[in-house]
């Protein structure tokens, strides 16, 4: 199968690697971006299992960056 990836195209090559038979495309080649590039699964495991480096942001930003993410995941 192929699936266009719309984000930082540093995760591509651990895409391919997980998923060699899948062909990803990046949705914009120019996204780099060096703050998500330090992101790892340990530390996201590490963030959401003890709750540390939480982002704290105004009920409003909330609202409104809240309302794109659900129709992403309405969209399936």
């Amino acid at each position: 199968g192929t699936a266009i990836v719309a984000t930082e195209t540093g995760m591509l090559h651990p895409l391919r690697q997980a998923a060699p038979d899948t062909e990803f495309i990046a949705a914009n080649e120019a996204a780099h971006c060096r703050f998500m590039k330090m992101i790892t699964l340990p530390k996201l495991r590490d963030a959401l299992r003890d709750g540390v480096h939480e982002v704290k942001v105004a009920s409003e930003v909330a609202d409104r960056a809240r309302r794109p993410i659900e129709r992403m995941v309405a969209i399936g």
